[in-house]
């Protein structure tokens, strides 16, 4: 029954898939009702009673996290929704036209104002000479909810898929055939709109003392939509973001954990493609010829050596070759290969070391093989993602009731990238991981049955069989809305 079941998705995605193109995907009514939170008319989500006075009926003092918590229960029906949704229809970077309609449809449901268009894809010409699928860009969506005057905190998500065929294992599988969520930006996406209906709800309430921006962000998977929303003004429109916050879901922690770390917390990343040229003929005749392939083996191997044996063993480095291309005939020695990968550092210094060694050894090889080789760069490294020391202190003291242990746990730096580094790079900001590992977890199997479960949600980001733990969104929602209400004070009286 389980695999008939599995096999019923399968074909059923496949299905609509085929069918219907993502694009013509109908967008639903939005099932939030804005300020109107307390009213759950026509199928929309309300607050209940008890949270609505708890978060939002205490005069001029902030909300608890545990207020919030409370209140961001009574939004969670339309959180998932809007969750699995995003999940059935994933977009890769800079094509997100889809999803940033349904963003935008959830903010006219919560009445909250915001401006579309940005993240221009301005290097759609060099990701297509990496071979990377990117569209025109201009997906980022950018709302505020506040008074529209300083001080001005920034909340982040990004919302973007990768072009991973996902293994069907949830009954919300992705609809678009090799694409999926399997980062879990489908549930940073739903964490944020989830604050916005809190923040706009204590907007109509209380009011608010200053702005917080919410940007909903294209293009993180190695597209640098970060890099083009600030460089497009995300950050210096009046009022000026003085703080930023983001989050990542982290199958790597127990779920009701929270880490982060003071100073780096990802790597800075670039990608590299080494072309290596030489004369290709008959493979009875090697002599004749200048064989790139068993040059570009002998780089593969040297290029090993640069984390190895040049690299303390204090420090951290990654050099990864990840693709290899060349020939297409079992008799022919082909006139080229392609080598492709990753170089990554915790530090800017240790990147622009990598790279200088990629490229010494890289020439040095290959012409002790007579090969002729060219190597070329990503359009857009990514710098270390930081959290500004002073900042995250606060922040451990502030999130630390969101955590199932009390605490935000100090957690070892790691070597993925981030493009939140670009927003850090310019403000002071913290982003910290939100647990969702569980080995059995059982969550979806009450609402759809026992053959959805359970799941392993400790399985790594970048995997088909990457499943979102659902018990982190209520944590997410609610402690979006608690940092950024304190972030706002803590300004408010710093100036």
């Amino acid at each position: 029954p389980i695999m008939v079941s599995i096999a019923r998705f399968v074909s059923v995605a496949a299905a609509v898939a085929a069918a219907l193109p993502p694009a013509a995907a109908q967008i639903p009514k939005s099932k939030f009702m804005g300020v109107k939170l307390d009213e759950a008319e026509d199928g929309a989500v309300g607050l209940g009673e008890f949270a609505e006075k708890a978060a939002f009926g205490g005069g001029s003092s902030l909300p608890s996290y545990q207020d919030l918590w409370d209140a961001a229960f009574d939004v969670m029906p339309a959180v998932h929704d809007l969750r699995r949704d995003l999940h059935a229809h994933p977009e890769v970077m800079f094509t997100e036209s889809w999803t940033s309609a349904r963003i935008q449809s959830e903010l006219s449901g919560l009445n909250v104002s915001y401006t579309t268009g940005w993240a221009k894809n301005t290097k759609a010409a060099e990701l297509k000479a990496k071979g990377m699928s990117s569209g025109p860009g201009g997906t980022g969506v950018v709302a505020e909810i506040g008074t529209g005057k300083p001080p001005c905190v920034l909340l982040r998500a990004d919302i973007d898929a990768l072009p991973i065929k996902e293994t069907p294992l949830v009954p919300f599988v992705s609809e678009n055939d090799g694409k999926s969520h399997a980062c879990g930006h489908d549930s940073h996406i739903a964490m944020l709109v989830g604050a916005a209906a809190l923040l706009k709800r204590r907007e109509a309430t209380t009011g608010i003392n200053g702005t917080i921006r919410l940007i909903f962000q294209p293009a993180e998977e190695g597209g640098a939509g970060g890099k083009r929303m600030v460089e497009e003004g995300v950050l210096s429109q009046y009022p000026p973001v003085q703080g930023a916050v983001g989050f990542h879901q982290w199958p790597f922690i127990p779920l009701g954990t929270i880490g982060g770390r003071p100073g780096t917390f990802l790597a800075a990343t670039e990608l590299f493609e080494i072309t290596v040229s030489g004369i290709g003929g008959h493979a009875a005749m090697p002599h004749a010829v200048v064989d790139p392939i068993v040059a570009s083996a002998a780089v593969i191997t040297a290029l090993q050596s640069i984390a190895a044996r040049e690299t303390s063993p204090l420090d951290s480095a990654v050099v990864s070759v990840t693709m290899v291309h060349a020939g297409d005939a079992y008799n022919v020695i082909p006139s080229g290969a392609q080598i492709c990968g990753t170089i990554r550092s915790l530090s800017d210094a240790g990147l622009k070391r990598l790279r200088q060694r990629v490229g010494e050894v890289v020439e040095n090889v290959a012409g002790g093989h007579r090969c002729n080789v060219t190597v070329s760069w990503s359009p857009d490294a990514y710098p270390p993602t930081y959290n500004d020391p002073a900042l995250f202190e606060w922040a451990k003291e502030v999130a630390a009731p969101a955590s199932i242990t009390g605490a935000v746990d100090v957690i070892e730096p790691t070597m993925g990238g981030e493009d939140f580094s670009f927003i850090a790079q310019e403000v002071p900001s913290v982003f910290l991981a939100l647990g969702s590992g569980e080995k059995s977890w059982t969550g979806l199997m009450e609402e759809f049955g026992p053959e959805v479960g359970p799941l392993d949600t400790t399985v790594t980001v970048h995997n088909s069989r990457f499943v979102l733990n659902e018990g982190v969104l209520q944590r997410g929602v609610a402690l979006h809305t608690h940092l950024g209400l304190q972030m706002l004070e803590k300004l408010r009286q710093e100036a």
